[in-house]
């Protein structure tokens, strides 16, 4: 009962914890059988980041880290670098916002692998700028056993990240993802040959990948462009521009000012550019 009141207190200063709790007792009601499993994750948790820790602990933990060992493992992160929540919340607001297949904020947090997977990023990053390797390496290891999603702990993740179905990722070592981006599943971001130096893309604010798109080399995606499913990018990229195709090439304007909030992945109406 106390662990709920100061739930219910935390709420109150935490716009997204509270929606997120309110559609927790929505699922309650709706749907007994749900009730254990919402009551450990959601509605015994004192802060969202309590939640998140619970949740991955669920998913990551095996006889030799067990649950209790991972979610100390969480909590410490998230104590230490309070942009982790910062960043959390706005992940959960980028998936509703831009998946038609969610209508609340508590979906990502219960069901969806590619945001549990981003979670699991963020914990494994701060553990790779703490010294810590191997057991960033350990996170990375069962993500991408879990949830299908294969992120190094040293790559550069932003805020507001939507990584959709979340199937067959791979994110380099050296790459760096922006603020407000979108992903579709099978989406490489790759280095090219065994050089150790920086080698993977650098991927700019709101841009999106479509489905099945490799960026391989230490190239610049420019801030708002789209790249259409299926392409291979081996160049730089302007911003505000669509490429597409196997070598990419620009094909045309990005049509839009947020490309990755639209999800709009059609290219045959484009206007080539001059």
């Amino acid at each position: 009962m106390i662990v709920q009141n100061t739930a219910r207190a935390s709420a109150k200063f935490d716009p997204v914890w509270s929606r997120i709790r309110r559609e927790a007792e929505e699922i309650v009601s709706a749907e007994p059988l749900m009730a254990s499993l919402v009551h450990a994750v959601v509605l015994q948790a004192r802060s969202l980041e309590a939640a998140i820790s619970y949740r991955l602990a669920q998913k990551l933990a095996t006889d030799d880290m067990p649950q209790m060992l991972i979610r100390q493992i969480c909590n410490e992160a998230e104590t230490s670098d309070p942009e982790i929540g910062v960043a959390i919340r706005a992940d959960i607001a980028a998936v509703e916002e831009r998946d038609p297949a969610c209508h609340r904020y508590v979906q990502p947090l219960l069901f969806f692998k590619g945001f549990l997977a981003i979670q699991t990023h963020r914990i494994a990053h701060w553990l790779w700028r703490q010294g810590r390797k191997d057991l960033a390496y350990f996170f990375q290891m069962r993500s991408s056993e879990v949830f299908g999603v294969d992120i190094h702990p040293a790559a550069r993740i932003g805020r507001g990240v939507m990584i959709d179905h979340a199937h067959s990722i791979v994110i380099g070592e050296t790459a760096v993802v922006g603020d407000d981006v979108s992903m579709l599943h099978s989406v490489t971001l790759g280095g090219t040959g065994k050089a150790e130096e920086d080698r993977h893309p650098k991927i700019g604010n709101g841009v999106l990948i479509g489905a099945g798109a490799s960026v391989l080399g230490n190239i610049r995606i420019g801030d708002c462009s789209r790249i259409a499913a299926g392409s291979v990018v081996l160049k730089d990229v302007p911003p505000c521009k669509t490429v597409a195709g196997v070598p990419a090439r620009i094909v045309g304007e990005a049509g839009c000012a947020r490309p990755a909030a639209s999800m709009d992945q059609m290219v045959a109406d484009i206007v080539p550019s001059s």
